[in-house]
């Protein structure tokens, strides 16, 4: 963990777990039944810090994906959506963690409902603000494109480094997805994307994203799916997970009012109040100190 800054959000839960092919950065907290938690594109697990207090009894595993964060990618060929679940998978498998429930933001819904598919004890999932839509009109042909040819550039990802680094342009990218976090939320996010690697393994993950196939698959998805959704979002709009929890054949939605792309980190108990009697309503529960379920 040298390259963990010693101040980094919850750093006293991080370890470091070599599984191939990645090196993975996890943060562990709490006790009770797993829920496995996953950041979107260009976070890391930090972006769970301010909701992780807001859901006690549970375990937390929470990993930065691969290429990510602090988790060094084995490998620039396994950033996609199913790549990424697949490893995962085999992390869990490999560390005998048993997630009851996945929640996910933003792309990381979509890796949830891929992992859903795979994991055996997959019993709910929760999107944040789930990217499930695919771009629209001229950024649904270029941005793919445009991604590989970012990631293919050994010199882009310094000069993304360059251009979008200071304090200045992370609260102007924050507030362009109608969110406002808190100062130590915009410093993690400056340091993420001060690192070179952080940079490449983000665009790599977006030039390999293939979303369409597990759109397609969404009615087989049997598990009951909760997508939670901001209403000021100008990342993923409401309407994508509107009208995907209908494709859902247990899908739940609920919307936020007042809050952005980022809602975790804006209103984390108001997230986890709709979290918590969801996955418990799914026998999910909380043990209690004589170890019956409530």
């Amino acid at each position: 963990m040298q390259a963990l800054p010693p101040d980094w959000p919850m750093r006293e839960n991080s370890q470091i777990i070599r599984c191939r092919p990645h090196e993975w950065h996890v943060q562990i907290t709490g006790h009770g039944p797993d829920l496995l938690l996953l950041h979107g594109a260009g976070a890391s697990a930090h972006s769970f810090h301010p909701l992780i207090p807001n859901l006690p009894g549970y375990r937390l595993i929470v990993p930065d994906l691969p290429g990510q964060g602090y988790t060094r990618a084995g490998g620039m060929r396994r950033l996609g959506l199913d790549e990424m679940a697949e490893d995962i998978a085999a992390l869990c498998t490999d560390q005998g963690w048993r997630p009851a429930a996945i929640i996910g933001h933003s792309a990381g819904g979509a890796v949830a409902l891929r992992l859903a598919e795979i994991l055996p004890d997959a019993q709910a999932v929760v999107g944040i603000n789930a990217a499930l839509g695919p771009f629209q009109g001229v950024a649904g042909w270029l941005f793919p494109k445009l991604a590989r040819a970012l990631a293919a550039s050994p010199f882009v990802a310094g000069a993304v480094t360059r251009l979008s680094a200071g304090r200045g342009q992370v609260e102007r990218l924050v507030g362009s997805m109608g969110s406002t976090i808190s100062a130590e939320g915009i410093t993690a996010y400056q340091r993420l994307v001060s690192r070179r690697a952080h940079v490449e393994g983000t665009l790599g993950m977006m030039a390999q994203w293939q979303l369409e196939p597990l759109l397609a698959r969404l009615p087989q998805i049997s598990l009951p799916v909760l997508l939670i959704a901001s209403a000021r979002d100008r990342a993923v709009p409401p309407g994508v997970s509107q009208s995907s929890a209908a494709m859902l054949p247990q899908g739940t939605y609920a919307e936020l009012p007042g809050f952005g792309h980022l809602v975790h980190e804006e209103a984390p108990a108001q997230v986890a109040q709709l979290i918590l009697p969801f996955v418990q309503a799914q026998g999910v529960r909380i043990p209690d100190r004589t170890g019956v379920d409530h």
